[in-house]
């Protein structure tokens, strides 16, 4: 046992040794050369290195997995090194084909439809995929992330495989790793479903709809039947353009498995995002029934209401599951409840250890927040907005009144003045679109080099009135209360220079406590960090204070949050009359609204007003150093 264990550690250190024989200039020579001389160069490397395997590895009398171990290492190892992915691919199952005693058949490297003609015995196969999903069942993704890596080493040209390695990378929070292998698996195998069901789940947690939606609906296409893929679509449309759209693909789920715990908790989300709350936790609790310890579930009873300490069974479940060794991903969302609980039953220091921990989890899965990028990001707009630019700006201008943009930091009480003005007959309430950040990033470098041509600011505002008027097409104001449009409010004014602007202040410490506090998207990486928080809580500061210097008095209305709580009837008055709006007593009642909240305030904006989380951050002053010198910068 001992001899078979130093034999495979062995054949994985040669591995790694004979890897680093065949360089990445070798690998790279095509790139230099011409082809022949590419040819030459790499077969001469390729046979010192297949030779020396002769010398080195042949007499360990690798097994199968042993042997898997071996050309794993090397694999990696060849990568590591730079050499580019197909060219490891077929670089790796060469040599396994070598010590197979198919030397004839390495050398030439005949294939039959792209793919090795000899490949690895089924059964050898089947077993590495076996055992991988196996241990995907079991939760072990570590484990099965090896399997898979051992079967793609023997045949990189799998696509179950190559799926399935990526569904683990995704459990374990490697979502570059796992992106490139659901393409990879495409790419072997253009109607296999998998890979674009799980590309959609992977863009959903990103926070790219659109993307995630085309992903899913085309996993669909190629198997109506897809439960999966329903699932997440169902999530993507919730999260995306609310309930309505979504509750069909759920209910169709239910009809064909009514104990789906998914397709339970996707009902849940749609209850819960048109307020009816107790239909939500009608649908929680069945979905908790079928199965106690299920993350998701766990995690959406929490916000549903506020949590008391009646609730201590729910909260000593939550904690068993969430150190049980889920995925990082699961344990995140669940930190965030338990977080949740302990903020609500005023265990201060509980709270902030598990919402700590949430983020700590959250971190390594998104891009890292760069700090510099984000100052010359900010740097740009403000030198390709300026006052002058502005005022030249009216030609071919839209004289729209409809857009109405509430905007600010996450967090700030967007959605509650969203809530406020979409309860005015008049009036409509959009959610967060990503019309302004898509258009700004597909005109790229434009945008924040130099006002956009008069003629592509024309087709912007005929293309967004288009999307304030689906099914909108009464409503004299709509609202659009994406925060991300605060960077682009230079640009927005020149295609709406009669739009309305409503920019929210809170006060930051309390604004980005809460930030840090909430789980979201992915893409919003700047939320992980107290740090980072504060670095970016700066930046948009800067921003601010630009527009309100150069875009026409009277175009942004300052709401301080603080004063809309406590004076709420005197600014609602406010508001309504910069929209020019009529005075409607609903608007004071705003928390009977029926409409979809589309957003993490969606049980907040469903009660009356209140003022508990004014100074909230007074509570965790010892632990948010990095966010205190945020203070100075408080209106």
């Amino acid at each position: 046992m001992i001899l078979e264990w130093f034999n495979a550690k062995e054949a994985a250190k040669i591995g790694i040794v004979l890897a680093d024989q065949f360089t990445p200039q070798q690998a790279a020579t095509s790139a230099t050369h011409g082809e022949n001389s590419t040819a030459r160069e790499r077969d001469s490397a390729l046979q010192e290195v297949l030779q020396r395997a002769d010398r080195e590895v042949r007499g360990l009398r690798l097994n199968v997995y042993k042997k898997a171990k071996f050309a794993n290492s090397f694999k990696w190892r060849l990568l590591e090194n730079g050499v580019e992915r197909d060219l490891a691919d077929e670089i790796t199952q060469r040599l396994v084909l070598h010590l197979s005693g198919n030397q004839a058949l390495a050398g030439r490297g005949d294939t039959e439809n792209g793919v090795a003609a000899d490949r690895p015995q089924p059964k050898d196969v089947k077993q590495l995929l076996g055992q991988g999903n196996q241990s995907m069942v079991r939760g072990a993704y570590a484990e099965a992330i090896t399997f898979y890596q051992d079967l793609i080493a023997l045949n990189p040209r799998h696509a179950v495989a190559l799926n399935n390695l990526g569904a683990a990378l995704l459990k374990v929070g490697r979502y570059k790793d796992a992106e490139a292998y659901f393409h990879q698996a495409i790419k072997m195998k253009p109607d296999y479903p998998d890979p674009y069901s799980n590309l959609g789940t992977l863009y959903l947690s990103r926070g790219g709809f659109a993307d995630a939606e085309k992903a899913l609906r085309h996993a669909l296409k190629l198997n109506p039947r897809f439960v999966d893929a329903r699932n997440n679509l169902g999530l993507t449309l919730v999260e995306s353009k609310g309930s309505h759209d979504a509750k069909a693909h759920f209910e169709k789920v239910l009809k064909v498995e009514q104990r789906n715990t998914d397709a339970l908790l996707g009902m849940a989300l749609v209850a819960r995002t048109a307020g009816r709350f107790d239909d939500a936790g009608v649908m929680v609790n069945r979905a908790l029934q079928i199965n106690s310890k299920m993350p998701r579930a766990l995690a959406s009873f929490a916000s549903l209401r506020k949590l008391t300490t009646s609730d201590g069974a729910w909260l000593a479940s939550a904690e068993e599951v969430a150190a049980s060794g889920i995925a990082p991903s699961e344990e995140s969302e669940l930190r965030f409840s338990i977080g949740k609980c302990y903020d609500d039953i005023e265990d201060f220091n509980l709270a902030f250890q598990n919402y700590k921990r949430a983020n700590d989890l959250l971190k390594p899965m998104a891009e890292a927040y760069d700090r510099d990028a984000r100052r010359r990001f900010v740097d740009d707009l403000i030198g390709a907005y300026t006052r002058e630019t502005i005022t030249g700006a009216a030609a071919g201008a839209s004289t729209s009144m409809k857009p109405v943009f509430v905007v600010g930091m996450p967090r700030s009480g967007t959605s509650l003045t969203e809530q406020i003005i979409a309860s005015h007959p008049s009036a409509k309430g959009a959610g967060e679109l990503d019309f302004w950040a898509a258009a700004g990033s597909g005109h790229g470098s434009m945008v924040r080099q130099r006002l956009v041509d008069e003629s592509t600011r024309r087709r912007l505002a005929e293309a967004y009135l288009r999307v304030l008027e689906a099914g909108e097409e009464d409503a004299l104001r709509v609202v659009d209360k994406a925060t991300i449009n605060s960077d682009y409010l230079g640009f927005i004014h020149s295609v709406f220079p009669h739009a309305r602007i409503i920019y929210m202040q809170r006060d930051p410490v309390d604004t980005c406590l809460s930030c840090y506090f909430q789980k979201f998207v992915l893409s919003l990486n700047f939320t992980m960090d107290l740090s980072d928080l504060a670095d970016y809580y700066r930046e948009h500061h800067r921003l601010m204070a630009h527009w309100r210097t150069v875009l026409p008095r009277g175009t942004i209305l300052d709401v301080p949050y603080a004063e809309l709580v406590a004076d709420q009837r005197g600014w609602t008055r406010k508001i309504l009359e910069y929209l020019d709006l009529e005075w409607d007593e609903r608007c004071l009642d705003f928390h009977n609204t029926k409409r979809d909240v589309v957003t993490a305030s969606v049980w907040q904006v469903r009660q009356k007003i209140y003022a508990n989380s004014v100074q909230r951050w007074r509570n965790y002053k010892k632990y948010i150093g990095p966010l205190l010198s945020l203070k100075n910068l408080a209106r």
